[in-house]
């Protein structure tokens, strides 16, 4: 006979993103963050200076992967960006005699600013016509800087040595570590871009982890469901495109800081800050934070060991790209977070029901 008065047993509902892997990840990513930190002290300056390519890389794949992995705007024009922030660093630098570090940030907000209006263009278009959209403006961009005469025309300029060597901090590095002032410009930039890197990273992670975020995996996942269910995708879209504007331009200036010349051919180079950038995202694994970073390590390491193979290396990138495709459509990291179960970068809601416990309730004072 079954007891009509007997106590149902009660769930309990909730949403967990972190999990038990990510934990001792996190641990793992403070303490090689600590050893990048105090690399400079040991390392000689060729790797530094690998390494200050290898975060450049990094951080416009993080960028890109949110603006075609996220809220699926196929851009093959972030080098637009990339020569904006190059070039508005050199103007506030040369031209109204700012500091370089100041003039970061300045070429974010640059970045930023004429982002919104390049969007009221592009996002007119869809699918390949947006693709084909970005790439015109950044090669008008281009035409436009090939034009100021001010900054070199189309051959270009360079910064002087007195702007170069007034970067805070230089004189500090020399001290401190008995190096000549080449080098310690090297160590200053890498230590901006590891702390542009990472900044990239946490800010994408961040968001990924917060409401908008969701409304971006949503967008991923499927656009018509996520506009059913009240989601804004144009303003969604739009806050992303002038997020990585920004983020990229700031890339961008501290790209040409390190470099010190800049000119409108390599500035607005799509091979080298969109197809490159592409190559690593989709290789390592699009609509992730952890792909991006498998990419860019073996780019880095294929750049490092296979260059010297003149035109068969880009036959070895285009190899290794289709070979991924084919056999491992989510990219490198897809299979590997699978079979052993990774999650370094917990953006996923799960829902997790539990079994209420059976408590004593009311020994003390009901009496």
């Amino acid at each position: 006979m079954i007891d009509a008065g007997a106590a149902k047993p009660k769930w309990i509902f909730r949403i967990a993103t972190a999990d038990g892997v990510s934990r001792p990840a996190a641990a793992i990513v403070c303490i090689v963050l600590l050893v990048l930190v105090l690399l400079p002290t040991f390392a000689g300056r060729n790797l530094i200076q690998d390494l200050i390519f290898l975060f450049y890389m990094l951080a416009l794949a993080q960028c890109w992967n949110l603006l075609a992995g996220y809220a699926g705007l196929i851009s093959v024009g972030q080098q637009a960006f990339v020569g904006l922030g190059g070039y508005v660093l050199f103007a506030v630098t040369l031209v109204a005699g700012v500091n370089p570090l100041l003039a970061i940030p300045v070429a974010g907000m640059v970045s930023a600013a004429l982002a919104l209006p390049t969007a009221l263009i592009v996002f007119r278009l869809r699918g390949a016509y947006f693709a084909i959209g970005t790439w015109v403006v950044a090669e008008v961009y281009r035409l436009v800087f090939a034009q100021v005469k001010a900054l070199g025309g189309g051959t270009g300029t360079s910064l002087t040595p007195s702007i170069t060597s007034s970067v805070p901090g230089i004189e500090w590095v020399k001290t401190l570590l008995d190096v000549r002032t080449p080098a310690a410009r090297d160590i200053v930039s890498y230590w901006l871009a590891l702390a542009l890197v990472v900044s990239t990273l946490a800010f994408v992670y961040l968001l990924l982890r917060s409401r908008q975020g969701l409304a971006l995996g949503a967008i991923r996942d499927r656009e018509t469901a996520a506009a059913s269910l009240g989601v804004d995708i144009n303003r969604i879209k739009l806050a992303v495109y002038v997020a990585t504007a920004a983020m990229t331009g700031m890339i961008g200036a501290l790209i040409y800081l390190q470099k010190a010349r800049i000119s409108p051919d390599a500035a607005f180079s799509v091979l080298d800050w969109t197809a490159y950038v592409i190559f690593i995202t989709v290789i390592g694994g699009i609509g992730t934070i952890e792909g991006p970073i498998i990419g860019a390590i073996v780019f880095y390491l294929m750049q490092r060991y296979l260059a010297d193979f003149g035109a068969w290396y880009l036959v070895l990138l285009g190899v290794l790209g289709v070979v991924v495709m084919l056999f491992a459509p989510r990219g490198l990291w897809g299979p590997m977070a699978e079979r052993y179960n990774l999650t370094l970068f917990p953006i996923r809601r799960r829902l997790i029901i539990d079994k209420e416990k059976d408590e004593v309730k009311g020994l003390a004072g009901d009496g």
